[in-house]
C-alpha cells in the first residue's frame, strides 16, 4: 500500500492526535525509549528492593499517558499506552487475550463503531485507537522467541506492529546486523504482517520509494535510549558513557532512534492513521457487522484454549523443523569443506609423488 505524502500536510493547523502502544518485557528499554521520545519523564520505572515481593507477578496492566509535543510547529497530542508486565509472568495467556480485547473493546474499535452508528455524532469525540505498536525485542542476539511470534501474530490484525530491538548497544555492530537478519527471516517465515513501510512502485514518486526502502531496510529498528546528557568531543548530546566509549542516541551510526522518531511523529504519522482506519478498522467493522447479521454478536471462538494449545504445539514443531534445517545446512557445508580439503590434500600428495619421481629420475640420469 502506498505511503501518502499528501497526508503530511493535512490538519497541520489543527494538529494531530496519535496513539502509540509500547510492548516489551522488563529490561528491554521500553520506559527509557518513551521518555527519550518525549524528551520528558513520562513513565516511571518500577523498582522494588523488598525480597518479599520477588515472587509476586505484576499481572495485567495498561497505562495510557497523554503528552503534548511540538514537532516543527505542528502540535501533536500523543497518547502513550504502556503495557508493563508482559513476558514477566509464568503464564502470559491472560496477557495475550487482554491486549487483543483492549484493541477491540471500549475506547478502541467498538467505540468508533458505536459513534459512527449515531444519528447525531459527538463533536468532542476522541479517537483512542492505537495507530502503531512498538514491539520491543530483547537483545539476545539469537532469534525471535515463541512468545514474540505469538503476540505479534495476534496483535497485527488490529494494529500496525513495528518491531524494534531495545538496548541495542549491548550488541556489537556485527552481532546486531546478524540479529536483525535473523529476526526478519523469522517474521517472513512465520508470515507475521508487520508495518514494513509499504510503497507502490507504480503510484508513488521516487522520493517516497527511496525513503520507505531505506526505512524498511532498517527493520527491526535498533534502539538506544537515554535520559542523560553526556559530553562528546565538546558537544552535549543524549547518550550513554561506557569505559570503552560513548553511544549517542541521535547518531544514526549508533542507533536508529532518530529515524524511528521522525517516522512516527512526522513522515509516516498520517499513513499509520489512515491504515488504521481504512484497513485495520474496516476489517474489524466488516467482521463485527457480519457476526451481528448472522445471528448475534458472539466472540470469535477461534482462539479457544484447545486451539491455542494446538497452535502453540504447531509453532514449536515449526521452530524445531527450522532449527533442524539449519543444522542440516551446516552439516552439508562442513562435509563439502572436508571433501574439498581432502581433494586438495590428495592433489598435493600426488604432486609431491610426481616431484619425487622426477628427482629420482634426475639422480639416476646423473
Amino acid at each position: 500500500m502506498a505511503h501518502r505524502l499528501g497526508g503530511r500536510r493535512k490538519n497541520v493547523k489543527k494538529g494531530f492526535q496519535f496513539t502509540l502502544m509500547v510492548v516489551g518485557a522488563s529490561g528491554t528499554g521500553r520506559t527509557t525509549f518513551v521518555n527519550t521520545l518525549c524528551d520528558d519523564h513520562v513513565l516511571s520505572k518500577k523498582v522494588s528492593d523488598d525480597p518479599e515481593d520477588a515472587h509476586n507477578e505484576e499481572g495485567i496492566n495498561i497505562k495510557p499517558v497523554s503528552v503534548e509535543l511540538d514537532e516543527d510547529g505542528v502540535r501533536i497530542s500523543l497518547t502513550i499506552v504502556d503495557t508493563p508486565g508482559f513476558g514477566d509472568n509464568i503464564d502470559n495467556e491472560a496477557w495475550y487475550v487482554h491486549k487483543v480485547d483492549y484493541l477491540d473493546d471500549k475506547k478502541q474499535y467498538d467505540d468508533i463503531l458505536a459513534e459512527e452508528s449515531r444519528i447525531k455524532r459527538n463533536p468532542r469525540f476522541r479517537d483512542n485507537r492505537v495507530h502503531a505498536l512498538l514491539y520491543f525485542i530483547a537483545p539476545t542476539g539469537h532469534a525471535l522467541r515463541e512468545i514474540d511470534i505469538e503476540l505479534m501474530r495476534r496483535l497485527s490484525p488490529r494494529v500496525n506492529v513495528i518491531p524494534v530491538i531495545g538496548r541495542a548497544d549491548s550488541l556489537t555492530p556485527q552481532e546486531l546486523r546478524d540479529f536483525k537478519k535473523r529476526i526478519m527471516e523469522d517474521i517472513e517465515h512465520y508470515n507475521i504482517p508487520i508495518y514494513n513501510f509499504p510503497y507502490d512502485v507504480e503510484e508513488d514518486d521516487e522520493d517516497t520509494i527511496e525513503e520507505n526502502s531505506e526505512l524498511r531496510a532498517l527493520l527491526p529498528f535498533s534502539i538506544v535510549g537515554s535520559e542523560e546528557e553526556i559530553t562528546v568531543n565538546g558537544r552535549t548530546v543524549r547518550g550513554r558513557q561506557y569505559p570503552w566509549g560513548a553511544v549517542e542516541v541521535d547518531n544514526p551510526k549508533h542507533s536508529d532512534f532518530g529515524r524511528l522518531r521522525s517516522a512516527l511523529l512526522s513522515s509516516h504519522l498520517q499513513d499509520l492513521k489512515e491504515i488504521t482506519h481504512d484497513i485495520l478498522y474496516e476489517n474489524y467493522r466488516t467482521e463485527k457487522l457480519s457476526r451481528t447479521v448472522n445471528g448475534g454478536d458472539q466472540e470469535d471462538a477461534s482462539l479457544n484454549a484447545e486451539d491455542m494449545a494446538s497452535q502453540s504445539v504447531r509453532l514449536k514443531e515449526e521452530q524445531l523443523r527450522k532449527e533442524e534445517e539449519k543444522l542440516r545446512e551446516i552439516e552439508l557445508k562442513v562435509q563439502r569443506e572436508i571433501q574439498e580439503k581432502r581433494a586438495e590434500l590428495l592433489s598435493k600428495e600426488e604432486a609431491l609423488r610426481n616431484l619425487e619421481a622426477r628427482l629420482a629420475q634426475a639422480q639416476l640420469a646423473d
